[in-house]
């Protein structure tokens, strides 16, 4: 396990450091109508649809479709969302425990103020996502692939990215712990300003990312150990 603290201090922008900056969502939502209830469907298809403190506990939709969808303070334990698209949507203090979005495709989302634990998004693809705020515990995002996503201000606890594919993707003052970067790999990946960098295992994956000055000499006995370079006084 790799422990390492950034400053959170703000950074130049993309292009006067060489960084390729994600580009975040724009989501402009027209108005909606309200979820009429009858629970998920399978295939089901969700257009300019608010969902307002529903309780989708044990509802199954695979393969659904939202597009211009708010889902506001809704449960979602053990919700099974296999291979659903969400597109031009905001979930905003969304909370629940084993959701399942294995498979998911993610385009335009905002996801805001998140208290979820043990969500599959496995074989996911995400692409302009932004997760700010909240707590998201044990984000199983194996052999994901994730393009122009922004974690921001959130706390990941024992996110697994092993064997993702991360290509433009920033960590803005949130917080990993022990965080899974085995077989990852990583293209203009920002890591510079995360506020708690514990990495369990993946270190050696670094490769495509971009850390601080102080988050380089943290990790040095790490990179290290990885060459076979001791280090002794």
């Amino acid at each position: 396990m790799v422990r390492s603290s950034g400053s959170g201090q703000g950074r130049s922008r993309a292009g006067k450091d060489g960084v390729a900056a994600a580009r975040r969502p724009e989501v402009r939502l027209p108005p909606l109508e309200p979820y009429g209830g009858g629970g998920l469907e399978p295939d089901g298809d969700y257009d300019g649809v608010r969902f307002e403190s529903v309780d989708l506990a044990d509802e199954s939709g695979p393969g659904a479709r939202f597009m211009d969808c708010a889902l506001d303070g809704c449960a979602l334990d053990r919700t099974e969302l296999v291979r659903a698209r969400f597109i031009d949507s905001v979930l905003t203090g969304v909370r629940g425990v084993g959701t399942d979005l294995a498979g998911a495709s993610l385009r335009d989302v905002e996801i805001v103020d998140a208290r979820l634990g043990g969500v599959q998004l496995h074989g996911a693809v995400l692409e302009r996502v932004l997760v700010r705020g909240g707590k998201i515990d044990y984000l199983n995002l194996r052999k994901a692939r994730l393009k122009d996503v922004v974690f921001e201000g959130c706390v990941l606890s024992e996110p697994d990215f092993g064997g993702a594919q991360l290509d433009r993707v920033e960590f803005r003052d949130c917080v990993l712990k022990r965080a899974d970067f085995s077989a990852v790999r990583m293209e203009s990946v920002d890591l510079r300003t995360v506020a708690e960098l514990d990495i369990a295992r993946g270190v050696e994956r670094l490769a495509g990312a971009v850390i601080s000055p102080s988050q380089l000499m943290e990790l040095a006995p790490a990179f290290a150990a990885q060459i076979g370079v001791r280090v002794e006084a």
